[in-house]
């Protein structure tokens, strides 16, 4: 493992462990678990140590082990006692507990080494349904509650964007499409989070169909210049945060005067942004997540 540590409050083990704060600070004090760095103000802060012995006793402690038990483990028992527990059935939480840990500590190895245990029985799209987007949903949960800084996010997100990418490849090898109907994948202008717009990428790919990916921050304009090629277009988005609520109807009436003229044509969006919007604007259609998307193709 790597030397690069983290700091944490307790609150920050609260929301990655989901282990209450007032639990830790009794097991700390009853078991003698942990051993934490404090303050002049007496504030106790956390290593990654601290923070992987947390993810493995809530794992036990979530399959029936009592914490009088898990606390007479040692380090090595306690994760060899992690291991034999591991199944098909659990095997989803405990890769998200040793990616969020590789996420913390930047241990690229552990990542990718988590990633081909998980290969072993799943395939990608169940590695990306299973594992992926609770990882990505509790990323959000930890952004929100400043657990998470910037430099983890981008960490985690660039790996999974590589697996993303070498997956795409080979579905584009393999694809037999028609040109009959095209699918314009594209993020709006400001809006950088990719992994969703390239998992659908995916998606469509392996479905046989014809993609047309632009990425990330496109202009709106620049969409106009497609439609000179194609007879039927679908053009597809993920809004995570642009375009901001505020200013949501206006984009989609505006895509619907500029771009989407030609009665053939649709408009499928997906994200935060539009989870409770209905559009009544017609060609243009939300959805509450990838699976419901897929079941109109």
């Amino acid at each position: 493992m790597n030397n690069i540590k983290s700091v944490f409050s307790v609150k920050d083990l609260e929301n990655l462990s989901g282990v209450k704060a007032h639990t830790i600070r009794i097991w700390e004090k009853r078991y003698n678990l942990f051993s934490p760095i404090r303050d002049d103000n007496n504030i106790r802060s956390y290593n990654t140590d601290d923070l992987k012995k947390i993810l493995n006793i809530s794992y036990l402690n979530n399959f029936g082990y009592k914490i009088s038990k898990i606390a007479k483990l040692t380090e090595s028992e306690m994760v060899a006692l992690t291991q034999q527990i591991y199944s098909e059935k659990t095997q989803a939480s405990f890769a998200i507990s040793n990616l969020k840990f590789a996420m913390f500590n930047f241990d690229a190895k552990l990542f990718h080494s988590t990633y081909d245990e998980l290969e072993k029985s799943k395939s990608f799209e169940e590695i990306f349904y299973d594992v992926f987007i609770p990882l990505l949903d509790e990323i959000g949960f930890l952004w929100q509650t400043e657990t998470l800084k910037p430099v983890h996010e981008h960490f985690i997100s660039s790996l999974i964007r590589q697996k993303l990418f070498s997956e795409i490849e080979k579905a584009q090898k393999n694809v037999n499409f028609s040109n009959e109907e095209v699918y314009v994948l594209y993020l709006p202008m400001h809006e950088i989070h990719e992994l969703g717009i390239m998992f659908v990428n995916y998606l469509l790919l392996r479905k046989n169909k014809h993609v047309i990916y632009l990425g990330e921050s496109v202009p709106m304009e620049d969409l106009q210049e497609v439609i000179k090629y194609y007879n039927k277009i679908t053009f597809l988005s993920y809004f995570t945060v642009q375009p901001e609520i505020d200013n949501l109807e206006s984009y989609l009436f505006d895509f619907k005067n500029s771009i989407l003229k030609r009665e053939q044509d649709r408009f499928y969006i997906l994200g935060k942004q539009v989870s409770d919007y209905h559009s009544q604007i017609p060609g243009i259609y939300t959805f509450s997540g990838i699976q419901a998307m897929l079941m109109t193709l």
